[in-house]
């Protein structure tokens, strides 16, 4: 872990995210070090001496530049955020800085000249079940959107093996439903699950799902992902069928049988504001 202190907090939002007006990312670098993240083809990680997952910089000035940020970003139209973009705000490492924590404190007591429009909270760790008292005060100008890639655990020790427990997310996304967070779950992206991964989220009482893959989610039509090998991960544990442009279909199939049509969307459209 690394202190830094930037000068700029707020990024104008482009590509997959254009239709938000700003990214926030409160650290560079992410712990959770998953093998498909599309991250680690971007010049945030190719350039770093460290490997992608050994390197986390603390944005530290972050909760001093944000209010003047927003202030000043109001004056020009409707603020909508998605944090983050290219890190996981509730890295291991937020335990003891709660950088994030201070910055949804921000956001949640500003008043009108700096208030946000919108913000989403894309995550996989359940310490965001911390700041439920703050999500709360943002109401419905919050969503709070949970990675759930799959239902099997040996799946995800694959793929991700630092990542948070499957276990510990669907306990996550119980509490958050419950607490009356606006909360989705992002199967994203979607890898090799049982037919038992539709009921399992409804128990949850989750009522907003998005579906993503590699070849629609990864910001290149599936070519950063092509080029991580993530196909050999496939290939060695014998589930190529998985890794095709068609596969989220048969989730998707699944998902219908579960949800109604209103509550399920496709990449791009599930994250938008």
């Amino acid at each position: 872990m690394s202190l830094t202190a930037p000068k700029k907090l707020l990024n104008p939002a482009s590509g997959y995210l254009a239709g938000y007006s700003h990214t926030l990312n409160p650290y560079v670098g992410c712990t959770f070090a998953c093998s498909y993240c599309y991250v680690r083809e971007m010049p945030v990680a190719k350039f770093r001496k460290e490997p992608w997952g050994r390197f986390v910089d603390v944005k530290s000035t972050a909760a001093k530049l944000l209010s003047g940020e927003l202030t000043r970003a109001k004056r020009k139209g409707p603020v909508t955020i998605f944090m983050s973009s290219s890190t996981d705000p509730y890295q291991p490492v937020e335990f003891q800085t709660g950088l994030t924590r201070s910055l949804l404190e921000i956001m949640a007591g500003a008043d009108s000249n700096a208030a946000i429009d919108f913000l989403l909270v894309q995550t996989r760790s359940p310490l965001v079940t911390r700041d439920i008292d703050l999500l709360l005060k943002l109401g419905q100008r919050v969503r709070v959107s949970l990675t759930i890639e799959t239902d099997l655990e040996e799946i995800r020790k694959t793929f991700s093996p630092s990542a948070p427990p499957i276990a510990a997310r669907f306990q996550a996304l119980r509490r958050l439903v419950q607490a009356g967070i606006p909360a989705q779950v992002a199967i994203s992206p979607m890898l090799p699950c049982s037919d038992r991964l539709a009921g399992l989220l409804a128990e949850t009482g989750v009522k907003r799902l998005v579906l993503d893959d590699f070849f629609m989610g990864d910001g290149s039509q599936g070519k950063r992902t092509e080029r991580l090998g993530i196909r050999r991960i496939y290939e060695a544990c014998g589930l190529e069928e998985w890794y095709d442009r068609s596969a989220y279909l048969k989730v998707l199939e699944q998902l219908k049988k579960t949800f109604a049509a209103h509550q399920i969307y496709i990449s791009q459209a599930g994250f938008l504001p």
